[in-house]
């Protein structure tokens, strides 16, 4: 498995609200720039598929691999490779660290690195932090 890209963020939310903001995958694009939009077939747990339409790019199925109250990680179905977003959430005296990880298996990995991976690797950081600021605003 190869990692594309890592970013981390502290937030005054809960847990819960970047929870929240993940089950509801119909709001993925005000908060993710390279996602048209996303439908999850059924409710938002483990083992659930849904089918994302990233921006310039092919509708991709995917599946809700692990969903714990730590951890969200979906899968994303590629010709020849898997593509694995690995949220985690952790609570501290700091606040909620968010941590997103990206990653890619597969024999055909090297051309989707190629093709897309430096897109992914630029955004990973921003949509956690657009994240953030969506999650802190259902506090206010």
């Amino acid at each position: 498995m190869t990692t594309i890209a890592t970013a981390q963020a502290t937030s005054t939310a809960a847990p819960a609200a970047f929870f929240a903001k993940w089950a509801d995958m119909a709001t993925w694009p005000e908060w993710n720039n390279d996602t048209e939009w996303v439908r999850l077939d059924g409710p938002f747990t483990q083992g659930a598929t849904g089918t994302l339409k990233p921006k310039g790019g092919p509708k991709v199925s995917f599946r809700v691999e692990r969903l714990s109250d730590t951890e969200f990680v979906d899968v994303s179905k590629l010709i020849g490779a898997r593509l694995t977003f690995d949220h985690q959430v952790a609570t501290g005296p700091q606040g909620t660290t968010v941590t997103v990880t990206v990653s890619i298996d597969g024999p055909l990995r090297w051309f989707w690195i190629k093709v897309m991976g430096g897109d992914i690797a630029k955004s990973v950081a921003s949509d956690l932090d657009a994240l953030v600021a969506a999650a802190e605003a259902v506090l206010v």
